[in-house]
């Protein structure tokens, strides 16, 4: 049974027609142990589908270490999505849900190699020296979680520096606990400094220019 309606299948369809560059999902499972891969797998297959500027490659974190390591994966399911190179934009979980929306917006993203930053915020994440980490812990009933992971997406996207992912509370409910998560969204950035709520770029700016300088 597909996952996405025919009506939800025809408005994708329609936004992936209009990528301006190919984009890659790599999607890194092991369905044993991992009750929720299987469905990580169809929704990639699904999506891929409905558009040839759109490739799939399913890797195995066990049987595929080397592959893993290369892209930084330790858990599953783990997409990431990438266009002419890997900048570090990833979903950590089923993009399903409310995340649906910042799947396609990171294809989108990944697709025309532009994060839209401000001139200003661009001139400073090109000054970084040293890697930034940002987890942005959401649920897939909360309609406010996509804006705070297209922001940070948007600044892996800038940045070699700097990688982003979309982390699903509900999935890794220890991980979400090692970092306190009560509400979502809650940016995480370099396992330390966390920023609570949707916040403008100015703000996640100053906390992954202070988390670079250490």
């Amino acid at each position: 049974m597909a996952l996405l309606s025919d009506s939800v299948r025809k408005r994708v369809s329609g936004l992936l027609d209009k990528l301006e560059r190919p984009v890659r999902l790599v999607l890194f499972t092991q369905e044993v142990e991992c009750p929720h891969c299987r469905e990580a797998r169809e929704l990639a297959e699904e999506v891929t589908g409905l558009s040839d500027r759109l490739n799939l490659e399913v890797h195995n974190l066990q049987l595929d270490r080397g592959k893993a390591a290369e892209y930084g994966v330790e858990r599953v399911p783990t997409l990431c999505v990438v266009g002419d190179s890997d900048r570090g934009i990833r979903f950590n979980g089923i993009p399903s849900g409310y995340e649906f929306t910042s799947l396609l917006a990171a294809i989108e993203l990944s697709a025309r190699a532009d994060s839209g930053l401000a001139r200003a915020t661009r001139d400073k994440l090109a000054g970084l020296k040293t890697p930034v980490d940002i987890q942005v812990f959401v649920t897939l009933t909360c309609p406010y979680c996509p804006a705070m992971v297209t922001l940070a997406h948007r600044f892996a996207q800038e940045s070699p520096q700097v990688s982003a992912a979309a982390v699903d509370a509900g999935e890794f409910p220890q991980l979400a606990n090692l970092h306190g998560v009560m509400a979502v969204p809650r940016t995480v950035i370099n396992h330390a400094a966390s920023l609570d709520g949707v916040v403008p770029e100015e703000k996640l700016l100053e906390q992954v220019l202070a988390a670079a300088e250490g």
